[in-house]
């Protein structure tokens, strides 16, 4: 059955205008095509770039992070309340007005402390300034080193036979990418994050495709545009965290024009046009050109999305604004842990007050007598 469904599934008609086939793609003499057993290769590719990232954020971000003078904020903890703990985790990690009224009933605790609280609980639960650095970093070393080889990939393409710096290229962008699958459990979770699952599962499906029916150059373009970007970002991020914001501002706003000329300009009018109409001049539409090209206009709608990501962070530039944050980040929440002390202090002495001051445990009230 499942020899059946495979033959079915890499039919010459499903992928392929009509006329040519996988036999079109075998290797003739010096001329070799892309295979797609070559693609196996990206599993250790990986598993390897997950070992390598653990060594290079140990060894090389942290110490980065230290020269930078990335600094992590002091958090207080929440103090040790069981019942407290056991609605974080089963229930909501922002209760309502009627739970915090509930739970102020079972602990003891006035209201006010019950939400302060849960203000504390769940800043521990977010990433600290270092670990988004290290990642930010991690991220930054591959897209320049990527973009760099992309540009040594696309020196020679003037002939149809797969060159070694194709092959590997193909074969680290597409483990890269793999890996930052597997990872994306433990990575920082920001609010796009179901964008970002998205896109990674369409670059690889992109990248997989375009190695196998041999679109080895619009493959190897598209590749180029985005990593023409990404380090600009991930290099913008480092210098937030480490609290250096000019250069973050001046970075951020090279990386917004390099990203709406590349991903708004180029990927639209260049490589989809390239992709999508000029083939219809040739050949028929056929469902491997309808494959491709969605995927394509998938990409499309995210970087749209993250456009107005970027166009929102822009606004900050104005005048009286010295701070870019990511708009995609779940900012922390501000502890003003010695101000409601402060005003929990002046909410017991107004109790106190309230039927006039305390002599000895006593109202004074109450101390008028004379004793006889």
């Amino acid at each position: 059955m499942l020899s059946a469904l495979s033959d079915w599934f890499w039919q010459d008609w499903l992928w392929f205008p009509e006329g040519l086939g996988w036999k079109d793609l075998e290797n003739k003499g010096d001329e070799v095509y892309a295979k797609a057993g070559d693609l196996w290769v990206t599993l250790p590719i990986a598993l390897c770039f997950l070992l390598v990232r653990q060594v290079f954020e140990r060894k090389v971000a942290v110490p980065l992070a230290s020269l930078l003078g990335v600094r992590e904020k002091v958090r207080v903890r929440a103090a040790r309340c069981p019942v407290l703990e056991n609605f974080f985790s089963s229930k909501a990690k922002q209760p309502t007005q009627s739970a915090v009224e509930s739970l102020s009933k079972q602990t003891g605790y006035t209201e006010r402390q019950v939400q302060r609280w849960f203000r504390r609980r769940r800043n521990q639960e977010r990433p600290n300034q270092l670990k988004k650095f290290r990642e930010a970093s991690w991220r930054f070393t591959f897209y320049l080193f990527a973009f760099i080889a992309g540009l040594a990939a696309l020196i020679d393409v003037s002939t149809r036979t797969l060159l070694p710096s194709q092959y590997w290229y193909y074969m680290i962008e597409l483990g890269f990418y793999m890996s930052l699958l597997f990872s994306v459990a433990s990575d920082v979770k920001r609010k796009d994050f179901k964008e970002q699952i998205v896109h990674h599962v369409a670059t690889i499906t992109l990248i997989s495709f375009s190695w196998c029916v041999n679109y080895i150059r619009a493959g190897t373009l598209i590749m180029l545009l985005h990593d023409s970007a990404d380090y600009l970002l991930e290099s913008a991020k480092m210098f937030n965290y480490a609290g250096w914001r000019k250069a973050c501002n001046y970075i951020f706003i090279i990386f917004a024009v390099v990203f709406i000329i590349s991903r708004l300009i180029f990927f639209p009018f260049w490589i989809m046009y390239t992709t999508w109409v000029y083939p219809l001049t040739i050949y028929k539409p056929f469902f491997g050109f309808y494959f491709f090209n969605g995927l394509l206009l998938v990409l499309l709608c995210l970087h749209i999305f993250w456009a107005v990501l970027i166009v929102r962070m822009a606004i900050k530039f104005l005048p009286g604004n010295n701070i870019v944050e990511d708009e995609r980040s779940d900012k922390e929440e501000t502890d003003n842990s010695e101000d409601d002390d402060n005003e929990d202090k002046a909410n017991g002495k107004a109790a106190k007050m309230k039927n006039g001051p305390v002599q000895n445990g006593h109202s004074s009230l109450n101390n008028h007598h004379k004793k006889e």
